[in-house]
């Protein structure tokens, strides 16, 4: 797995930054130290098979949710996305521990994102694109659950509309290209 450096900021890191674990957390390839989370990446993909990438995060509207020990409920449909109708929060572990990681790994069940208590956001996809994306959209659910918990009492979608929404979601957006479509002809 490619894993972001310790202790060094997002802008300030370049690809040469970036280090390459194993799943046995041995650095492959980089000089640089991993992140310190590098244990709780691993636990994603050792035990989700479909996951091609994970991202952690402390967005700020998650990040809230996980302080108060809370999870993000189906006020908004596209927590779907996270195949599940609520984002689970994972109990405190310190950052950086393998009990951390059995703590996410456990709360997140069958889902693709889970709050880890006081600390943050995980999501997991088939690639970058789709676990940032999907770490995007937990934020905006995240800030709609708290707009709405500070005008009155949210109303939350129920299990059967989010098993439709869930449903519809396997086969929203393009259908995928058949293999050979993929090809290029140029040389």
């Amino acid at each position: 797995m490619a894993i972001s450096p310790s202790g060094v900021g997002y802008f300030e890191t370049v690809p040469e930054d970036v280090v390459v674990m194993d799943l046995e957390g041995n650095v492959v390839e980089g000089d640089k130290k991993p992140s310190s989370e590098w244990g709780l990446h691993t636990v994603f993909y050792v035990n989700k098979p479909d996951a091609g990438a994970v991202v952690h995060t402390h967005s700020a509207y998650c990040t809230t949710f996980a302080c108060l020990n809370m999870p993000i409920k189906a006020l908004h449909y596209v927590i779907g996305g996270a195949g599940t109708a609520e984002v689970p929060c994972a109990p405190y572990c310190t950052f950086g521990t393998p009990e951390l990681a059995e703590a996410a790994i456990k709360a997140c069940g069958k889902g693709k994102a889970v709050l880890l208590a006081n600390h943050g956001l995980l999501t997991c996809g088939p690639g970058i694109e789709k676990a940032f994306g999907l770490a995007v959209n937990m934020e905006f659910c995240a800030e709609m659950q708290y707009r709405a918990m500070s005008v009155g009492e949210p109303v939350v979608l129920s299990d059967e509309e989010m098993d439709v929404v869930m449903e519809k979601f396997k086969s929203y957006g393009q259908p995928k290209k058949d293999k050979e479509d993929q090809t290029s002809n140029c040389y």
